[in-house]
């Protein structure tokens, strides 16, 4: 049988760059995912195991605790913040209309204000982000919205920012953090897909002629109200102002040190250099310039495939720097090869064991591993030994007794519960689940 010659080569390279392309966290083939252990996730440490909370979710991206044993979590193709209370899911809080393809949807959550103390004139919020439906001939857009929670709805809804959703789908980003300074902080990917487009090279990605700033490829922060901080820390300009950090092509993962208040992130690269980083405000990821500690051969304006190419030094001579507001650095762990990292939490409790408080740990996508990272004694580094001195895991087996659990499929999120326990979000599309990472003696 003939095959139309311009349908094999739109075939020929669209499976191309569907097999170069860095491991997305929502990735359409379910194959390439890994799935949840059919005995069940493990911990490496026999000591603990990993207690099943709920199951059922519909491809869960985020979740957030309403108080003891309530969680709201964010189900990312239907657009529904879904509430569990101990451990059976209840009515929906809100639904809401979102574009679903790849990875956009409703992406993250974050809450404010909910204590026992809180005074009614100062309500509760809960902050989302979602990739919005396009309607009105508008395009798609990711949006921040903030909420108040009332008789177990979320109503009068405020718009905070729009960020951009073009061309995508691939790298949204969208976690929310309150930070330990009560302002809103926003991750962001390039918004791009893995392919460099001219279209949407921005100063935020390195490009030196590129266009202004608009909100990609960052770590933005606002107040809860949506208004910028001060005069902004890279530039005084909207959007600018609203930028903590920039040069992220993809990320899931972000949590502030409860010991120093430092924040730290995990990121995706392409096919090579996942990073986890120490962010300092006005920090340089160095994408597209710079992944994990080697160049990305690309040039731009060309529909390219970025590839890895030699070591750059220290101070790479490339960037944009914001009159010197903004700075760059190199990250503190590299993959060499992709582990697709995801959600990035600090344990801030001795629950687990004294050896693990105030530690990091990292999910992923692509194993289905969470990682266990101490830090120095300045907190400024990583704790790293053996095979690892030198801050670079050329395979994923190198990662050796870093590695703390293994079989949880795709994690999107981790967040510690009032009760100090360590909780893993497990995507699926039909299956999400939630574990807790308890005592093995615990019933």
């Amino acid at each position: 049988m003939l095959i139309d010659g311009k349908f094999l080569i739109i075939f020929l390279i669209t499976a191309l760059v569907l097999m170069s392309s860095d491991v997305a966290h929502f990735q359409n083939n379910a194959s390439a995912r890994p799935k949840i252990s059919l005995q069940g996730p493990t911990i490496s440490d026999t000591s603990l195991k990993a207690q099943l909370i709920v199951q059922g979710l519909k491809a869960p991206t985020s979740m957030a605790f309403l108080g003891p044993e309530v969680i709201l979590v964010t189900e990312k193709n239907h657009g529904m913040v879904q509430k569990i209370v101990k451990g059976n899911v209840t009515e929906p809080l809100i639904h809401v209309d979102v574009s679903k393809k790849d990875e956009r949807g409703l992406l993250g959550i974050a809450l404010s204000n909910f204590t026992d103390t809180r005074a009614d004139s100062n309500p509760g919020y809960v902050f989302l982000y979602y990739s919005k439906a396009p309607s009105d001939n508008k395009s798609e857009v990711n949006s921040v919205y903030r909420y108040e929670l009332n008789d177990g709805k979320l109503i009068n809804p405020k718009l905070l920012l729009e960020l951009p959703g073009l061309p995508g789908p691939q790298h949204n980003g969208g976690k929310l953090i309150i930070g330990p300074d009560n302002n809103l902080y926003i991750a962001i990917g390039d918004v791009g897909g893995s392919i460099i487009s001219n279209a949407t090279e921005t100063k935020a990605q390195n490009y030196v002629n590129g266009s202004d700033p608009d909100g990609r490829a960052g770590i933005i922060r606002i107040t809860q109200a949506g208004e910028p901080i001060a005069g902004g820390i890279i530039g005084s300009t909207p959007i600018l102002n609203t930028y903590y950090a920039y040069g992220i092509k993809n990320i899931f993962g972000f949590d502030f040190d409860p010991v120093t208040r430092n924040m730290w992130d995990s990121e995706n690269g392409p096919t090579f250099g996942d990073e986890i980083n120490l962010v300092e405000p006005g920090f340089n990821s160095g994408w597209a310039k710079v992944q994990g500690i080697w160049y990305v051969q690309s040039q731009e304006g060309q529909q390219t495939e970025p590839s890895r190419g030699e070591k750059a030094p220290e101070n790479p001579q490339i960037m944009v720097d914001f009159g010197g507001k903004g700075k760059y650095s190199s990250p503190e762990f590299t993959w060499a090869h992709s582990v697709a990292p995801t959600a990035l939490k600090f344990l801030n409790s001795n629950k687990l064991g004294g050896q693990y408080e105030n530690d990091i740990f990292v999910g992923d996508a692509k194993y289905g591993n969470i990682y266990h990272f101490e830090l120095n004694q300045n907190r400024t580094e990583l704790s790293l030994e053996g095979n690892l001195t030198a801050k670079v895991a050329e395979k994923v087996e190198d990662m050796g007794n870093s590695i703390f659990g293994s079989g949880f499929g795709v994690i999107t999120d981790l967040q510690v519960g009032p009760d100090g326990y360590l909780y893993v979000l497990s995507y699926d599309k039909s299956d999400g689940r939630i574990y807790k990472i308890v005592s093995s003696t615990s019933n």
